[in-house]
């Protein structure tokens, strides 16, 4: 059987090394600085959050007075700290919103998302899939995020996410595809960067 990839690549060594729960915390990193997608004191929402290396990496950006909401089907190691919580709900659960938005204080200034489905093999099934995550997590985003705020979220590329694109696009006063360098070369993901979102 043929490797597609390298799981223990450079990155994922490095994650081990530094304490990260996974190598997806540098591609956020990578995103977030340049971006400026997460800022010290903000309220953040991290859709799809297990096994924690968003979360992680989160807390560190947001600083003690910031806080970070997540949530995700799958269990996961909480993190330490007043400013984190974690649910283990379907992001569309109808109770979800008020619960998040009375953690935080408020609405939140960034709803981000690593999240990805299982995948089948199929790349129509996948990236099917893929798109309907991104819509949910964006279902979320339009109940929680405050007028002005950051949308980030990973999506499979092909049809399904140029059309999730162009429903997306009017929400934003800027909305961008992203690939950051600490994905996979191989890799058919990407990410959406909403900016200046429109509330209402």
């Amino acid at each position: 059987m043929v490797r597609m990839y390298d799981r223990k690549d450079a990155y994922y060594r490095q994650a081990k090394k530094e304490g990260f729960r996974s190598r997806a915390a540098y591609k956020l990193t990578q995103i977030a600085v340049k971006e400026k997608a997460v800022r010290p004191g903000d309220r953040v929402i991290d859709a799809g959050a297990a096994p924690g290396g968003w979360s992680q990496v989160l807390l560190d950006m947001v600083g003690a007075r910031g806080k970070v909401a997540a949530v995700d089907l799958l269990p996961m190691a909480t993190l330490p700290g007043e400013n984190f919580r974690f649910w283990q709900q379907d992001l569309t659960d109808p109770s979800l919103p008020t619960d998040l938005l009375e953690f935080l204080g408020g609405k939140a200034d960034a709803v981000v998302s690593d999240a990805a489905p299982n995948t089948t093999g199929s790349s129509f099934t996948d990236q099917a899939r893929s798109a309907d995550l991104v819509r949910a997590v964006f279902g979320l985003a339009r109940e929680t995020l405050r007028g002005g705020g950051t949308f980030l979220a990973k999506i499979f590329g092909g049809a399904e996410a140029d059309a999730v694109f162009r429903e997306l696009k009017p929400f934003f006063t800027e909305l961008r595809r992203l690939r950051p360098e600490a994905t996979r070369k191989e890799s058919f993901e990407l990410y959406f960067l909403g900016k200046g979102f429109r509330a209402g």
